[in-house]
């Protein structure tokens, strides 16, 4: 009988989220080619966020390393309507996963909201990646350190940190997007009308549509990429 011989090589479960199968393939590439003789990755692909929900609560799924697009075709009924929400979900299942997030915005507000949801362990922007800037990011991770691409970095260094928006206002901007009426979006969110209607205030506020309507506060908040 003959014996096969145990791997030393050091195992490690890798999901990747994104709606184009090209970015996919690309992300593949550049993983199969870190350093081939330590490493054996286990990778697993998703499309949308409802494909994504299915890997991440497979009970036998454990992810290491999770590269996730933020913006993605939503699973509406389990409240998923991003890569940052499934992030989340992961790191419920997988606590221990190493969060990589890209993205095409380059909204300050909506990176800092991801930052502070999110915390990621790498965040990059698509217009600075190269083959070999993926790779240099997938190293610094895979060692536990952060790295955020230059446009990042440029960002958070040049913007007012003080500016956020919570849970709440997210929600609030995502149900006025769908059309739901004022007076019924407490049924779905459990604060008050009067509450609500001063968050919309602060909301325009922050984003300069003082003086615009609840659609040009939505038209704001796509462009800025807090919802989508």
């Amino acid at each position: 009988m003959t014996i096969e011989p145990v791997s030393d090589k050091i195992h490690k479960n890798i999901l990747i989220v994104d709606d184009h199968p090209f970015i996919i393939q690309g992300y593949k590439n550049a993983i199969t080619r870190y350093q081939p003789d330590d490493y054996e990755f286990f990778i697993s692909e998703a499309k949308d966020c409802e494909s994504g929900y299915n890997a991440i609560v497979n009970p036998y799924a454990d992810f290491d390393i999770a590269f996730l697009d933020i913006s993605m075709p939503s699973y509406e009924s389990m409240n998923l309507y991003s890569g940052e929400d499934l992030a989340k979900l992961i790191l419920k299942h997988s606590p221990d996963c190493k969060i990589i997030m890209l993205t095409m915005f380059t909204e300050f507000l909506k990176l800092k909201t991801l930052i502070n949801g999110v915390n990621p362990m790498g965040l990059i922007i698509k217009n600075d990646l190269t083959f070999d800037e993926l790779l240099y990011a997938f190293d610094k991770v895979l060692k536990g350190q952060l790295y955020y691409s230059k446009s990042i970095k440029e960002m958070l260094e040049s913007h007012d940190n003080s500016i956020e928006i919570d849970l709440f206002d997210k929600q609030i901007l995502f149900h006025l997007s769908k059309g739901t009426k004022l007076k019924d979006i407490p049924n779905f969110i459990p604060i008050s009308l009067n509450a609500m209607e001063s968050r919309i205030i602060n909301l325009k506020e922050l984003l300069n549509v003082v003086d615009g309507k609840d659609s040009d506060l939505v038209k704001e908040a796509k462009i800025k990429g807090l919802i989508f």
